[in-house]
Order: C-alpha cells, then structure tokens, then sequence
C-alpha cells in the first residue's frame, strides 16, 4: 500500500476504536518510515507502533518515526525457538537472551510503552522461553506477546501455554500479556481466544479479514464479534465500535484487491443471508432463530442506503463520513462529488463499495502519479484479432499506444506495456464485480513482479476493459520509482 493508502485505513481504524495501530516496519525502507510518521502524526487515539528487529538500529529507527505521535509503542522481537536460532539467527541461545535484554533496554530508554515478543514463540523450549520473557520485562517491558508464527498451534495447547508462561514467569504481573496466531491450519482465531479465556491474554494481534503472511493472521472481525456475542462466555469488555467493522473490511478489501470470501465470517456478502427455505421462514418469524448477532452491529444496515443521480453534494458528503472516509479539503470533496456524478450517469444505483472505489481511483489521479488514464477504444469482432488503443498521460505528457491482444483486455495491457517497457511479469490478475447487478462496476486487481519487487494495482470501472488499464497503471505507478521512470514516445 502506498503512504496514502495506509493513512486512510489508519484513520478508519482509529474510528473502529482499535487500542494499538501497528503501523509499519519503519527500518525496512523509507517508504515504510514514512507512512509510519504520517500516520504518528495523523492519529490521535489509538495508540501508534513500529516493529524493529532487536537491534539499536531499527529500534532508533523506529523511535524517530514515532516522533509527534500522541500515543506510542515500540514493538521489537527476536526468534527464540531452537531452529530459528540456528537456522536463520545463527546465534546461541545465550546470545539471544543478551541480545533481547539490551534491545529492550536501549528501546526503553527512548519510548515508554514496549512491546516483545519472542518470534516462533510457541516452538521454543519452555524453560528458555520463561528466561527471556523474565529478563525483558525486567528491562522494561510493558506487553509481551506470543507468536505462533507457523500457525502450528491448536486452541487447547496454545491457551495452556500461555498459561504455564504466566505461571512459571516470577514478574508475569508487570506485563499485559498477548498473543499473535497465524491462520496455517485455520484455527487462528480460536487459538487466539483460547489464549485469551485459558491463557490470560488480555491483548490479541489481529488483522481485518484475517489477512497476512501465507494463510493469514488472526481476524479482528472474528475475535471481537465472538467476544462480544458470547460475553457470557469469556466475560470480557472490548472498546471496538463494531459498527465500523464492514466499512473497514471493505476499504481493506478494495485498497489491498484481497477479495473477500462471500462466506467470510461476519464481513462476508452472506454472512447475514439465508438461502435455506427452513432458515428463512426462522428469521421471518424471529430473526433471533438463526441469526446470533445483527446484521447492523456490524455495519451491514449502511448497505441499504444506495445513492443516485438525483443525490446531493450534502447526501454524498455524509456517505463519505459513514464510510470512514476523511478528504483532505473541500475541493477535494467536490472533485470526488464530479466523478460520483460522472459514474451515476452511467449506473442508476451507487453503492457503498462504488464510492470507496470512486474515492480510491480520486485519491490516485490527485497524487501526481508518473502514469494516469485518459480514455480507450477497441475493436473486438469474432473471428477476428481484438485491437486496443490506450491514451494515458506519463509525468503529464499525454500518449497513444496501440496493439492486438488474445482478447480486449490483453490488448489493452499490451499498448500499455509497448509503450512504457516496464519488462515486468504479470503473477496476478483478478476481477471482482463491487455490487450484484449486471450495471455493477467492476474492479480489476493486477499484481506485477520486477527485480524482486511485488506490487499490486487495483481499478474500477462499469467496463471491465478500462478497469483493467487503470489496474495496470496503478501497479506500474508503484513499481517503478521516478529514477527509473522510462519516458514513453507515442
């Protein structure tokens, strides 16, 4: 995501009342130590942290981003189970622990609030693992957390691990405890709650729609609505204004172009509908039949609420703060006001996934992006070879290009892709339909590889084809930097 892109999902984070914002790694590049500031210095009640390997470097690092922020954490962490040592650390146990008390020492000493945490935790050997969480909360830190980092874990074990940890650690009590589950066996979630009713965590690091390394991270949606809908259970308070939940899922969604399953728990399209005839005659009579939680604590009643043509500036402006969506300055409402027009002439019905993807594609053409659409045309007749021809501006500079393609939509990218010579390698290409009906827009996810780097480009449009060019755009304005921007003759 870019720096804006992450701004955005941060303030709708912060509107969702999360405790802690884990912005970025602010080491690992500029970009990064960037959006980390930005968001530092944007938000205002949740608390904002960056991850740092244990080293005085990335921990400096990570402190000076955090620099104006209103509330912050370091978060940093070093491997503690035997293979990772030495395998990848290469590094003695003792070596380890030395290294763990003098990160947290020296992050300390710059930020109040610390986080540790013990990467592959719960494939460490029990009596290491209890030294070092002693020794680092002995140095000064305030939450220790404990990764399942390969999603090896299962509900039971994990929670009575966190358990015998607080147990056997002498200075347990001086620490809020948390634990951090990835989804390899898809029992995230319940591990995550297991370590939380068994164990005693009190924080859980989680991601909206459950999206991460491999398989996933535990999802937020999931953890709070069990808490909350089954409060006789665990007994517990959480601050999240839930209703903020499927606007937040869906900006995720539409920013990152990692659809959500129409079967996902809580934010998913049928995660309030019934299709069974038994089911249905329930919730007609008592929806509390088959239905645990409502489709409105959520967030979901926003859906019914479709703007038009007919809609005002004041109607469009207040969809905007329902959705979480913060412009920057009035013109900036009235440009995103235009192209909400623009797109109502072409459909009878805005939804809200229309105007998050309207708002995106605004935000890109306002950022002064190297490569920006302007208009297509094609040719496609069967039996014959479909043609393209794509105008788009680079660095301001408007230009044609042309070529015949498999299809309309490979032609497009193809112009694209003759006249900028990125020579990068398409691994992915997605698309998704934003609303049910056949008048919906679509929205092309594109993901391109070059040297290493991995981007995603994400655009919408009525006409899949001019989706798709957008999409491309977006992920060649990522992937290239302005040092090695190619100027395109056309």
């Amino acid at each position: 995501m870019t720096k804006d892109e992450k701004l955005r999902i941060a303030r709708q984070l912060e509107r969702l009342r999360v405790d802690v914002i884990e912005a970025g790694f602010a080491a690992s590049s500029n970009g990064d130590f960037e959006a980390v500031q930005t968001i530092a210095q944007a938000i205002k009640d949740s608390t904002v942290c960056s991850l740092a390997r244990a080293n005085d470097r990335d921990i400096s690092r990570a402190a000076e981003a955090l620099k104006g922020a209103n509330r912050s954490r370091i978060h940093t962490f070093i491997a503690t189970s035997p293979l990772h040592m030495e395998k990848k650390l290469r590094m003695s146990p003792e070596q380890v622990l030395e290294q763990a008390k003098l990160s947290v020492r020296f992050a300390r000493n710059l930020c109040a609030d610390i986080e540790f945490s013990p990467e592959d935790g719960y494939r460490s050997e029990m009596d290491f693992l209890c030294r070092v969480l002693e020794a680092v909360i002995a140095e000064g830190a305030t939450t220790i957390n404990v990764p399942d980092t390969v999603g090896y874990a299962v509900p039971e074990l994990y929670g009575n691990f966190i358990k015998t940890l607080r147990e056997r650690v002498p200075n347990s009590d001086k620490a809020i405890w948390s634990v951090h589950c990835h989804n390899d066996l898809g029992m995230a979630v319940a591990n995550s709650l297991a370590g939380v009713k068994i164990g005693g965590a009190r924080q859980v690091e989680c991601t909206i729609n459950g999206l991460g390394e491999r398989a996933g991270n535990c999802s937020l949606e999931e953890v709070v609505m069990a808490v909350k809908t089954r409060k006789d259970y665990f007994g517990l308070e959480l601050n999240i204004d839930t209703h903020h939940i499927v606007a937040a899922s869906r900006m995720v969604s539409q920013t990152t172009g990692f659809v959500v399953q129409p079967n996902k728990a809580v934010v998913g399209a049928n995660a309030f509908a019934h299709a069974s005839g038994i089911h249905q005659d329930g919730v007609l009579k008592a929806r509390d039949t088959y239905e645990i939680m409502r489709a409105e604590d959520v967030g979901w009643s926003a859906n019914k609420i479709v703007l038009g043509k007919l809609s005002g500036r004041n109607a469009f402006k207040q969809r905007l703060l329902e959705l979480g969506v913060q412009m920057e300055s009035e013109a900036d409402i009235n440009a995103a006001f235009a192209k909400f027009k623009e797109l109502a002439d072409r459909k009878s019905e805005i939804f809200d996934e229309d105007i998050l993807a309207l708002v995106s594609d605004e935000a890109a053409a306002n950022a002064h992006e190297a490569f920006q659409f302007v208009s297509l045309a094609q040719h496609s007749e069967t039996g014959e070879k479909p043609h393209a021809r794509v105008v788009f501006t680079v660095d301001g500079k408007e230009v044609a290009a042309d070529s015949d393609g498999n299809g309309p939509v490979d032609a497009s990218l193809k112009a694209i892709e003759s006249c900028v010579k990125s020579g990068a390698e398409m691994v992915l290409y997605s698309v998704n339909a934003i609303s049910g009906s056949t008048e919906s827009q679509g929205e092309v996810t594109v993901r391109l590889q070059n040297s290493g780097r991995v981007v995603n480009g994400v655009g919408s449009d009525p006409d899949i084809v001019v989706a798709s060019a957008k999409a491309y755009l977006s992920a060649l304005n990522k992937l290239q930097s302005k040092a090695d921007r190619v100027a395109a003759q056309g």
